[in-house]
Formats: structure tokens, C-alpha cells, sequence
């Protein structure tokens, strides 16, 4: 917009200039005007602006960049997650197992205490049997050497 006041790449603002002295009068007096009005200050300002734009522009990029990085992180994150959730729901697979194979061998030793139980009994009862038959042939000793000894009291 204000690229009409410049002459080609010089930066100064002028206007046409006839040969005549009038008008060169009053080019100094449009200079002038143009100082008044404030058309310098107007493209220093529109050159600040360009400044801040581009400082923003920098800012936007530096931003963008960060939250890619911070996205790559994120995602790093998320697979370590996904790994330590794979492994700690593998131990908990482990935990079950284990516990499983625990109360089978309680299950079992219940079984086999069980049959311990069973034998004690079958013993007990097998010593009181043999208690019996123990006294029956003591009982039977017994009379025997009474009848023997009855006989030699007789052959005597």
C-alpha cells in the first residue's frame, strides 16, 4: 500500500519531479506535508508490525515444535505404559496360576492327611486286634501251663 511513496528500492519518499522549480518547491512542501501527516512514522510502525509478526511467527514455530516434542514424549510414554500394563497383567496371570497350584496341593495334602487319618484308624484298630489275639494266646498259654504243670504235679 505505501510501496507508491518509494522510489524503486530506495526507501525515500518522494514524488514525481518536473523540471521546473515550482515543483520542486513543492515536492519539499509534500515532504514536509508527508512528515506532518505522519506517513514516516505510519511505515515505521507498519515495520515494527513486521517485526512482531515475525516474532510471532517464531513464537508459533517454537510452540509447534514443543508440542511435537511433547507429543513424541507422550507417545513414548504410552507404549512404556502399554509394555508395563502387558507385564504387570502377566504376573497377575502368574499370580492366579500360582494360586490355583496352591489350592490344588491344599486340596491334596487334605486328601492325603485324610487317608493318614484313615490309616491311624485302621492301625488303632488293628492294635486293638492284636491287644485280643495278644490276650486270647496268653490266656490260652496261661491254661496250657496250668494243664502242664497239673500234669507234673501228677507224674510226681
Amino acid at each position: 500500500m505505501f510501496d507508491k511513496f518509494k522510489n524503486e528500492g530506495e526507501g525515500e519518499m518522494v514524488e514525481e519531479r518536473n523540471a521546473d522549480t515550482d515543483e520542486s518547491v513543492e515536492s519539499n512542501s509534500t515532504t514536509e506535508t508527508s512528515s506532518q501527516i505522519g506517513i514516516g512514522e505510519l511505515m515505521g510502525k507498519r515495520a515494527k508490525l513486521e517485526e512482531a509478526i515475525d516474532y510471532v511467527g517464531l513464537m508459533i514455530k517454537n510452540l509447534k515444535d514443543k508440542r511435537t516434542l511433547l507429543e513424541k514424549d507422550i507417545e513414548e510414554e504410552s507404549v512404556d505404559i502399554k509394555n508395563l500394563k502387558e507385564k504387570l497383567q502377566k504376573v497377575s496371570e502368574y499370580i492366579e496360576e500360582e494360586n490355583r497350584g496352591i489350592e490344588e496341593l491344599a486340596n491334596k495334602r487334605q486328601q492325603v492327611e485324610s487317608e493318614a487319618d484313615e490309616v491311624g484308624s485302621i492301625i488303632n484298630t488293628l492294635r486293638e486286634r492284636l491287644s485280643g489275639v495278644d490276650r486270647v494266646i496268653d490266656e490260652e498259654g496261661s491254661r496250657v501251663r496250668k494243664i502242664k504243670e497239673s500234669r507234673d504235679s501228677l507224674n510226681e
